[in-house]
């Protein structure tokens, strides 16, 4: 999880370093964000909240790149148990009309950790962790407050599948997605794209 997030601000760092990027009136920028989380949309679960940041880069007039991480932590009543979760996604921007107001469509990748500890006081005794990965795609849309601070608010569809037979269901738990369920027939082919969660996301972005 750490070497990820690690090689994804490199790679944003890089491309802030690069001399012949155009130059706009919104470059590259970094803010706070609030997201609520649904993981399994089959089974109407309730959303969860989670806090967390973004650094977002365009690239150019129309076309942005996004890495952002977000994060929960919930105990039991008893205190005997804390978990975790770390969504990361990197996302693609496509922004059909660059203005005051911006509308999105994007799309990318997510890698999301659920950790689950067993405590005793503030000691944590054992703990287990589960991964997955699974892309994404929605829509959205930037609104600028002057010339460097944006607010934006956007819907994503979480772990998107494409076409296929119905995938075997799992029971992992990661990233506040709850157990694994594709809407449609039991059997047979999708031509339709199917997710397991959604997020709503909103947050201010100061560029620089």
């Amino acid at each position: 999880m750490q070497s990820i997030t690690i090689r994804l601000l490199a790679g944003v760092a890089v491309l802030a370093s690069i001399p012949a990027l155009p130059c706009y009136a919104q470059g590259i920028g970094i803010g706070g964000r609030f997201s609520m989380v649904r993981g399994d949309v089959a089974t109407d679960t309730s959303a969860e909240g989670f806090a967390g940041g973004q650094v977002r880069a365009w690239l150019s007039k129309r076309t942005a790149v996004e890495l952002s991480l977000d994060r929960r932590t919930q105990n039991n009543q008893t205190l005997t148990e804390r978990v975790r979760d770390y969504p990361l996604q990197a996302s693609v921007l496509l922004a059909p009309v660059r203005s005051t107001f911006s509308p999105y469509l994007l799309a990318g990748m997510g890698w999301y950790t659920h950790r689950v500890e067993q405590t005793a006081g503030n000691q944590v005794i054992d703990s287990t962790t589960t991964r997955r990965v699974g892309s994404h795609a929605g829509f959205g849309a930037e609104v600028r407050l002057g010339r460097r601070a944006a607010v934006h608010a956007d819907y994503r569809y979480t772990f998107l599948r494409f076409g296929g037979s119905d995938p075997i269901t799992s029971d992992t738990i990661a990233g506040a997605v709850a157990k694994s369920h594709i809407s449609g027939s039991s059997s047979g082919t999708r031509f339709f794209p199917s997710y397991e969660g959604s997020m709503w996301t909103t947050g201010l972005t100061i560029y620089f």
